[in-house]
């Protein structure tokens, strides 16, 4: 019970640590409202009566899709270059940008190549902010509560992928972008609540900013208090300075072949390889058309919006106990759950070919919502958390860019080769092949995989 009290996030001194979280979170939510947009959409306008001017058709289908990894790319290469030169709060402020032009192409849009833009800049605004939220949070939380914090990211994903599956189901089409854009104008606004975190400032000698940033987040600014956050502060400059004398020679290639960075860079490549060849990214994307090809009895846009929920209930799940069991474990059953759930998919796919299985098809919802939660208790929910934390201090901002950049790529793959398996290949290999990756990515995990719970971000 002490415990939980200690990693509470409704603390008084971390009151401000949440708020910040929930601000900069107003983007990833509203990321997600544009991937979950597609699945639902791709229905309506690949009708004889769509409520555009033209139609799609499988070829554009998939370019659609793999716009968001392209857009992506593009917002990780910005984002490291720009992330230790103009800070953490420039970056955040970025990204509302290309956000809310996304919606004015979606409701101009006269030809397919509209969607694709408005696609690439969905992807560049996650691409970005996957980079720059996590390593925010990251530098402004508790190491108590920063697991929490950290995977309100996904969470916040996946709420928006349900608000984009219930506004594209429900609402007109040219409706949606205008509540679409109040998302980055309110954000925007927002983030100037918010000061720059304390360890960017200290890198930039600016101690007494530094000093007020530390104060706020950790809510120290009344006179009881200030004995007490100035030798915080102190711990933390001390901290700081020693790292920067440890790592005080300039970045070269040679920091990014050490063994602790080849180890980091080694997980992060079979967590990304994990994430999208096991499909789960692939799925919520394409959910409509698996459920198509599954034969599932349930209204495709009504098992889209359930299995949104079914998300959100799983990365709620990994945010009350990544700071209890810690990241490996929920990484370990993450995998493993949707290996499973995936050639249990596959199966009943593949029998229902030969077998009249019409009193079971009700089974690929509740595979599908299996799947999914899993997938969000580990692999989707503390991804980028875990990503983060693999790296040492003086080449994560670098090595956390490379990583993302290598994901964007393998989106870009996934999201164009999908719906091409799934046509060519049909729907029980293609889970076949996802579960595969994912049983390799758990015996790598089991093997390899270190826990980082309560790393610190300051030090190695």
């Amino acid at each position: 019970m002490t415990k939980l009290f200690q990693n509470s996030l409704l603390q008084q001194k971390t009151r401000y640590q949440l708020l910040a979280t929930v601000i900069v979170n107003i983007i990833t939510f509203g990321h997600g409202i544009g991937v979950g947009w597609l699945s639902p959409t791709l229905t309506k306008i690949q009708r004889p009566d769509s409520p555009l001017e033209f139609t799609v058709n499988l070829a554009e289908i998939s370019w659609l899709g793999s716009m968001l990894g392209l857009g992506s790319l593009c917002g990780n290469l910005t984002i490291a270059l720009l992330i230790e030169r103009a800070g953490r709060k420039f970056c955040l402020y970025l990204i509302a940008v290309p956000y809310a032009c996304l919606w004015v192409l979606i409701y101009c849009a006269s030809n397919v190549y509209f969607l694709y833009a408005a696609r690439f800049l969905c992807g560049f605004t996650g691409g970005a902010g996957y980079v720059v939220v996590p390593i925010f949070i990251s530098e402004v939380a508790d190491s108590g509560i920063r697991g929490a914090l950290t995977s309100m990211v996904m969470l916040s994903v996946d709420l928006g992928i349900l608000a984009g599956y219930i506004l594209s189901t429900y609402l007109a089409y040219h409706i949606v972008p205008f509540l679409g854009i109040i998302f980055p104008v309110s954000y925007f606004i927002a983030n100037l609540l918010l000061p720059e975190t304390a360890p960017y400032l200290l890198k930039r000698s600016q101690l007494n900013a530094a000093e007020n940033s530390y104060r706020y987040y950790r809510n120290q600014r009344d006179a009881r208090s200030e004995q007490s956050s100035k030798q915080d502060f102190e711990e933390l400059r001390t901290a700081v300075l020693a790292q920067q004398m440890k790592n005080s020679s300039p970045l070269s290639y040679k920091d990014l072949i050490t063994k602790p960075a080849l180890k980091g860079f080694a997980a992060s490549c079979v967590l990304n390889l994990g994430y999208q060849f096991s499909g789960v990214f692939s799925f919520i994307n394409y959910m409509s058309d698996i459920f198509k090809a599954s034969g599932s009895i349930v209204d495709v846009n009504t098992a889209t919006i359930i299995i949104g929920i079914v998300q959100i209930v799983g990365v709620y799940t990994s945010t009350i106990f990544v700071d209890i069991v810690g990241r490996r474990l929920l990484m370990l059953l993450s995998t493993l759950g949707v290996g499973i759930g995936c050639i249990a998919f596959g199966c009943f796919t593949y029998f229902a070919q030969f077998l009249n299985l019409s009193d079971y098809n009700w089974l690929p919802l509740v595979l599908m919502i299996f799947i999914c939660y899993v997938a969000n208790i580990g692999l989707i929910g503390i991804f980028f958390l875990v990503l983060v934390e693999l790296f040492p201090v003086k080449i994560r901002s670098l090595a956390t860019s490379i990583s993302v950049i290598f994901l964007s790529l393998l989106v870009f793959g996934t999201l164009k080769l999908f719906p091409l398996m799934l046509h060519y290949w049909g729907i029980s290999l293609t889970m076949w092949f996802s579960a595969g990756s994912a049983l390799l990515t758990f015996l790598y995990f089991w093997l390899f995989l270190q826990e980082t719970k309560g790393k610190s971000m300051i030090e190695d």
